[in-house]
Formats: C-alpha cells, sequence, structure tokens
C-alpha cells in the first residue's frame, strides 16, 4: 500500500486500479479495463464508488464494487491524522474477527495534509445501523468487534509499541474544555428542553467528574487504543439480520481521545443512539459479553466489576459528546438531534447514579 495520496479523479485511471489491485494480491492476471464512477460527499472528505470491469482471462478475487474515500485532513478548523489510514495497514491486520471493511490501498501525506482509502463497496448488502432498530444480536455482534479490536492493543506496554500513548492530563482537559464550551448555548437556549435538574447536573458534572477520570488515567489497565466515534453512523448492518457488523471511519480530531478506556467505545454507541429503554434492557447482557469476548481474545487481569465501574465512568463522557455539538449554531438544523442525544446521555448518568462517584 505505497501508492501517492490521490486527491482527484483524474487520478483514478485503470493503470492505477490494476496496479492497486496486482500488489495486494486481489487481482493474478489480467488488467481493469474499465471503470464506471459516481462521485458522492461524506461529512469531511469526498467519495467515490467504482464500478470495475476486467480484461478477458482476468483472475483473482477481482472486485467489482469499491469505495473510494479522499479527505482533505484539514477542514472547517477541524484536523485530522493518519489514524484512517492506519486504522486498515497498520493496527489490525491480521487480527482475527476485526469488523474492518477490506482495504486495498491507502496514502497519507503529512506535507499536504490529505489522505484516500480504497475500500470494498458494501452499499449493496449493508447499510447504517442508523437505518435499523438495535437488538440484542446487533448489540452482541457490536461487543465481539470491538472486543477484538481493543484486546489488539490493550494496556499502554501494547499500544507505545505503535507510538500511542496514555493522555496527559492536559490532553484530557482541553478534551473536555471543547466539550464543555457548548454547555453555554444549552443553559441559555434550550434549558426549558431538559428535567429540572439537569442544567445544574451537566455543571457539577463538568466540576467534578473531571477529577475522576484523571485519576482513573493513572491506571492503564482497561485501557487500549479506541474508534472514538462509533454512533450508529459509523457501524454498517447488513440489511437483513445483524452479522456481519463493520466500523468505519476512525477520523479523531486534533483534540479527541485516542487512547482511553475500550469500553468507552460501546458506551457511545449505547447511550448516545439507543433509545432509553432498548438501552436498559439490553446494557448489561451486551457488557458481559463484552466481558467476556476480551477475556477470549487475551485479555487477562480486567474484572467485571471494573469493567461495571469502567462503564459508569464513561457514560457522564456521552454528555461531554452531546455537548461539544452545542458549540457551533445554536440553530442549526440538528438541533434535535443533538437534544435527544444530550437527554439521553442524561438519563443515562441518572440511572447509573453517576454522580455518586464523585
Amino acid at each position: 500500500m505505497a501508492s501517492k495520496v490521490i486527491v482527484g479523479l483524474n487520478q483514478v485511471t485503470t493503470t492505477w486500479l490494476t496496479s492497486v489491485l496486482v500488489s495486494n494480491g486481489a487481482l493474478i492476471q489480467g488488467a481493469v479495463a474499465a471503470c464506471d464512477v459516481h462521485p458522492g460527499h461524506g461529512n469531511w472528505s469526498t467519495n467515490v464508488r467504482l464500478n470495475l470491469r476486467y480484461t478477458d482471462g482476468s483472475q483473482g478475487a477481482l472486485p467489482k464494487h469499491l469505495f473510494l474515500k479522499m479527505v482533505n485532513a484539514n477542514s472547517e478548523g477541524e484536523s485530522f491524522g493518519s489514524s484512517e489510514v492506519t486504522y486498515y495497514t497498520r493496527d489490525y491486520t491480521g487480527v482475527a474477527g476485526v469488523p474492518l471493511v477490506r482495504c486495498y490501498d491507502a496514502a497519507y501525506s503529512e506535507e499536504f495534509r490529505c489522505y484516500h482509502i480504497l475500500l470494498d463497496d458494501l452499499s449493496g448488502t449493508h447499510i447504517e445501523a442508523a437505518e435499523k432498530t438495535p437488538t440484542l444480536e446487533y448489540g452482541l455482534a457490536l461487543a465481539e468487534g470491538l472486543a477484538a479490536l481493543h484486546a489488539r492493543w490493550w494496556g499502554a506496554k501494547q499500544f507505545t509499541q505503535i507510538g500511542a500513548a496514555m493522555h496527559t492530563s492536559w490532553q484530557i482537559r482541553r478534551f473536555i474544555s471543547i466539550s464543555e464550551s457548548g454547555v453555554a448555548n444549552i443553559l441559555k437556549s434550550f434549558s426549558t428542553e431538559l428535567e429540572l435538574h439537569w442544567p445544574d447536573a451537566i455543571l457539577e458534572l463538568f466540576v467534578k467528574h473531571p477529577q475522576v477520570i484523571l485519576a482513573r488515567n493513572l491506571i492503564d489497565n482497561g485501557f487500549t487504543l479506541i474508534h472514538g466515534d462509533t454512533g450508529q453512523k459509523n457501524v454498517l448492518v447488513p440489511f437483513n439480520g445483524d452479522r456481519p457488523i463493520y466500523i468505519i471511519d476512525r477520523q479523531p480530531f486534533d483534540w479527541s481521545l485516542t487512547t482511553w478506556l475500550g469500553v468507552y467505545d460501546l458506551a457511545y454507541a449505547i447511550v448516545l443512539d439507543w433509545d432509553i429503554e432498548t438501552r436498559r434492557s439490553l446494557e448489561i447482557p451486551i457488557l458481559r459479553h463484552y466481558h467476556e469476548q476480551i477475556m477470549k481474545n487475551g485479555v487477562n487481569g480486567y474484572s467485571w466489576e471494573q469493567l461495571y465501574h469502567d462503564y459508569r465512568l464513561c457514560v457522564p463522557m456521552c454528555v461531554y459528546v452531546a455537548t461539544e455539538y452545542f458549540r457551533g449554531d445554536p440553530h442549526s438544523r440538528w438541533i434535535s438531534s443533538w437534544l435527544l442525544m444530550l437527554r439521553r446521555s442524561l438519563t443515562a448518568c441518572d440511572d447509573w447514579r453517576c454522580s455518586d462517584l464523585w
């Protein structure tokens, strides 16, 4: 995967595609004869769906449908690094059970702050998890996929091998500070949309919860390389059934947490996006399954009681995620979605009696 970064459609030629597919073994004999291009856009990227045709006699896997994602790593004041490229090309290579889409090529340019990834196009078989009601089986599949990802880099001794590190207190406070900048807009414009005790609960959370997670950050057991944005738009599920799932779009901002408690990825997925009654009925079986799976994947010395405690620590962090959205336009068309996430996360804090932790 040593090709130069693709930044425009003029670079997407049959010669380039042939070279890429030959280099990773998907094309053993023959060549790409033609390619139909269907451009699109994501939140932070330009996306292209490619329909390939091959010369007669071509042999190999011969993928017919590919998805090319091109990203300007400096976009609208936010900055990305190479995380999405290493997600597919380095971090989980050879790890069984990881929920990653097959990647054929990826490259990142530090000089030009841009990258591309070339993946299987799953639009013919999968949709975003947001388009389906979550089930227990889906939650179990999510727990299994995250456990496979997390177990690979469990503990600082592991993830320092790839240049990652436990976050400093400054980095953690920066993450919280950026999230907290949305609180003023919430209290000014949307207090009436919240339960009576929630405005004070939000203020107390931002004062006291940071001290608890800063203390937890001193012991690395439970910490791993996280995805950090496991919302239902970043999980692909089959049209029919709940397996296999794929977790996509690991694109942390330069202020995001990238090494953290693994169970945070589950809290993010369950608390922010699932309706409250579904979360209440399914989260414990899913957490139990996640614990069983990380043990199965080689993690030792991390008890169920510790995971339960760490989940309680991570639930209030979903409030951070929700409040961060409000630092933007308070009249955004997405306000109703942000409020729903905020209500869900505050309800989860009440359910789990998170304030007892501080």
